[in-house]
């Protein structure tokens, strides 16, 4: 059984490419929320969240019945890395915020959360995802940024491996 597994909430497909190709980078586990695999969570040492935002900051549809179980289960001693996918040209106030959303539900919970990343190389003006400068994973614009998505995945793919062998 793989270590990691990749939980992520899509409603437009890009998310899930995004899982997709970090299973593949990582050796991976990847499940879809929507199909409700919360019992999945206790299975895994290293968990991976991703979700996209949707609207004025809100957290992709699929992951609102998933975060209350996500916050139910114990993380405690669990290895997590986070990425969000927002567009900041539409909603430069609340890029990637559906990401701050789950790391405020996981923050205090007992876990390891690495991956943080530079926001000084995006263009937006808030994100709930942002602290001192850095985005608590990784963060993507499928919509004006999608250039950069595979080198942005590739160097943050190497940072967090250690994390997750």
């Amino acid at each position: 059984m793989n270590k990691t597994a990749i939980f992520y909430g899509s409603s437009t497909g890009n998310t899930a490419n995004i899982a997709g190709a970090l299973a593949s980078a990582l050796g991976a586990d990847a499940f879809d929320v929507a199909k409700n695999p919360g019992e999945k969570i206790a299975e895994y040492s290293h968990l991976i969240f991703g979700t996209s935002t949707w609207g004025l900051g809100d957290l992709q549809d699929d992951w609102d019945g998933f975060l209350s179980q996500v916050e139910k289960a114990d993380l405690s001693e669990k290895t997590i890395a986070l990425f969000g996918l927002g567009d900041a040209g539409s909603y430069p106030d609340s890029f990637v915020d559906g990401m701050g959303i789950i790391y405020e539900a996981i923050k205090d919970k007992g876990c390891t959360i690495v991956g943080a990343v530079n926001a000084a190389n995006y263009d937006f003006d808030a994100s709930r995802a942002e602290y001192d400068g850095k985005f608590v994973g990784l963060a993507l614009d499928e919509d004006n940024d999608s250039n950069l998505t595979d080198d942005r995945l590739s160097a943050w793919v190497q940072e967090i491996k250690p994390y997750f062998s």
